[in-house]
């Protein structure tokens, strides 16, 4: 029997069935000739169209949208797209995209890189899943890319580059101590991007038939040429996408929608969340990004969205209130939103602004100590931060330290890609180096730019592959590297453990002291009458709260009994080159400093500790002093107490100046500049 038509149901875009039939709803204004176009692979022979086109009449239509509802249309064979005044145009709200199911695959150069709209009606038993909902305090953020973060290793060889492999990894995850995976583009994209022809356009007056002619035949041949050129690979994803399908290159050869969806329900059982980077043109309607993230959310229970769109966009979607508890990450958030206080806080700024204060810090190129610090507290009670020291645009944490220059010839744009910006040093020598001491500063480098991120306030992130120095041979841009060099390398796991290591130690401390990623700002004051402020800075006099910016070491000092604990945190820094030695205050109720993490040596009495060049070191106070500390203050012979007298002197000024200070405060007094942490 014939297909039938008749009017569909306009409240959700793109292919719905329905009981007698497929409901197609797209835009398409009166004005404009709109059409279905069913494809039919059971095509007999390539002498057959193919296809059936179904005119959509004018009454099927309000405002400037169509919905039709064609009968007996067989989706286990069918395919679709849309015609809109002659042009053939795949539903943007297709939930499966047919031509592109292999990889970057270059035979479809012979049939004009063709797609269509394909049908998916498959169901998933997600037996109750539901959110981790995990808190912007206790979450750590792990970037990764599908294809590169197995593609040469760390999964089974039939499931590498995929969303199964992702799943694999849910042990390696947990043992790290990372919370929230987050995924580069894994919606639908063109990976294969054919080669520009410019045709130069030129003026022909004066020319003689047969030199036109000549001409043209010139770049006939030339525009030839280039078509055999191999396409480009965007290999990370970004531009227009098709996004409400995922991407079926990273299945691994089930259902991309079914792959994706057990690889979240997997990471849920885990306890751990699921983030999708999404890159919308910013031009998009922001009601169809809206759309977008209510349905991955829906469909795929996806946790959190990383959005690269308009600042208007940004504002549709926080206003959302089905999205009201999904965690939402932008470079900025519109000014109404830091005013607002939420039940459920879920907004983060992510940017680059971390990145730069760190590197410019830690590699000695003219960095501001009060804006590092600054950094290092950068919270606010109803928006959260995310902080980096390295991300997939740019160096990655070893390159940051092994690379002076950018190294991106083998992208094909004569090294002019890629940031010129990248505040990093190769310690001596550019690239890989067998010198000893070279590798030794590199190493004490990566542990001190790990340690800046993981212990400060706010989000850490992770890039995948830098707990274990992975390298992408000095390329700041890989975004056509599909390839080992952007790949991560697995193999580096093996000779890196120790690193591995000192980052699983680093977040392991983290978690156990809440203190370290409290949601609400530090406002270096007693405001609860702990008997010392929540945070308070000290340099080679303890208590002296003073911060320059050309200083190069420093200890912070955080209250334990703001964060729930019973020990109070000295984390010292040193920035120097060479050793420092910095001043440890004196704590009340008799309480010892005791190095738990890092590098640093205790003087004698305990009142200093000395820093290594590039080191960190993190110490916590003990329970009331013991027999042991007696003995010792006796022996003594009561030498200290001048010395204590003097330090408490100094923290009763801290505290009556730091009652002065307004609740709340965002800003570290610096000596001839003074800088918001919040932008």
């Amino acid at each position: 029997m014939a297909k039938r038509m008749k009017e569909g149901n306009y409240s959700r875009f793109g292919a719905g069935k329905m009981a007698d039939g497929i409901c197609f709803t797209f835009e398409g204004a009166k004005e404009c000739d709109c059409a279905v176009r069913i494809y039919d692979r059971r095509a007999k022979n390539s002498t057959e169209a193919g296809y059936e086109d179904f005119s959509v009449p004018d009454d099927f239509c309000i405002g400037a949208v169509r919905s039709v509802c064609i009968t007996r249309v067989d989706e286990r064979f069918c395919d679709y797209n849309y015609v809109i005044d002659g042009q053939v145009i795949v539903d943007p709200y297709a939930q499966r995209i047919v031509g592109r199911e292999k990889w970057a695959d270059y035979s479809r150069r012979e049939n004009s890189y063709e797609l269509r709209s394909g049908f998916d009606f498959s169901g998933y038993d997600w037996q109750g899943d539901r959110s981790p909902e995990i808190p912007g305090s206790k979450m750590v953020l792990y970037k990764l890319h599908v294809r590169g973060f197995t593609r040469d290793g760390g999964a089974g060889r039939r499931t590498r580059g995929s969303f199964s492999a992702v799943a694999e990894k849910i042990p390696y995850f947990l043992e790290l101590g990372v919370t929230t995976v987050e995924l580069m583009p894994a919606y639908e994209f063109e990976e294969l991007v054919p080669p520009k022809h410019e045709k130069r356009a030129m003026n022909f007056e004066g020319w003689a038939p047969q030199a036109v002619a000549g001409y043209q035949l010139m770049q006939q041949k030339e525009y030839e040429e280039k078509e055999k050129e191999p396409p480009t690979i965007n290999y990370w994803g970004y531009g227009n996408g098709s996004y409400f399908a995922p991407k079926a290159g990273y299945a691994s050869g089930k259902s991309p929608s079914t792959e994706f969806k057990e690889m979240v329900h997997a990471l849920h059982k885990a306890g751990l969340e699921c983030v999708m980077e999404m890159n919308f043109d910013g031009k998009t309607n922001p009601n169809f990004i809206v759309d977008v993230l209510r349905f991955w959310v829906r469909e795929y229970h996806v946790d959190g969205f990383h959005l690269i769109c308009s600042q208007f966009a940004v504002a549709s979607v926080i206003s959302d209130v089905m999205l009201r508890r999904t965690k939402i990450f932008a470079p900025s958030f519109p000014s109404q939103a830091w005013e607002q206080a939420a039940s459920y806080p879920h907004l983060y700024v992510y940017n680059d602004e971390f990145l730069y204060t760190s590197r410019r810090m830690v590699n000695h190129l003219d960095g501001n100590l009060g804006e590092y610090l600054n950094q290092q507290k950068k919270q606010h009670p109803n928006i959260g931060f995310v902080n980096y020291f390295a991300n997939h645009n740019g160096f990655t944490l070893a390159d940051a330290f092994c690379y002076r220059e950018k190294h991106n010839e083998e992208n094909g744009e004569g090294n002019a890609d890629g940031s010129d910006w990248n505040y990093s040093v190769n310690c001596g020598e550019e690239g890989r180096s067998r010198k000893k001491k070279i590798r030794e500063m590199r190493a004490a480098l990566m542990r001190q730019a790990v340690a800046s991120v993981l212990l400060a306030q706010g989000v850490p992130l992770i890039l995948a592959g830098d707990e274990f120095g992975n390298s992408q041979g000095g390329n700041n841009n890989a975004y056509c590297q599909d390839n080992k060099v952007g790949w991560v390398n697995w193999r580096q796991l093996e000779h890196h453990r120790e690193f591995f290591g000192y980052v699983k130690e680093l977040l392991a401390l983290r978690k156990s002291h809440p203190v370290l990623s409290k949601r609400v700002p530090m406002r270096m004051m007693d405001y609860e009458g702990c008997g010392m402020p929540d945070l308070s800075y000290h340099g080679t006099r303890a208590w002296s709260g003073e911060v320059y910016p050309s200083m190069q070491a420093v200890g912070i000092v955080y209250a334990g009994a703001y964060g729930g604990e019973t020990e109070d945190l000295y984390i010292g820094w040193n920035f120097a080159q060479g050793e420092s030695t910095l001043a440890l205050p004196k704590m009340p109720k008799g309480k010892v400093w005791r190095r738990i993490f890092g590098s640093g040596t205790l003087s004698e009495g305990g009142e200093r500790v000395v820093l290594p060049e590039a080191g960190v070191a993190v110490f916590i106070t003990g329970l009331p002093v013991n027999r042991e500390a007696d003995r010792l203050s006796e022996e003594t012979g009561g030498k200290e107490k001048p010395e204590a007298e003097e330090q408490a002197k100094d923290a009763l000024s801290w505290k009556n100046a730091s009652q002065k200070r307004q609740a709340g405060a965002k800003q570290i007094r610096v000596k001839g500049n003074s800088r918001a942490g919040r932008k």
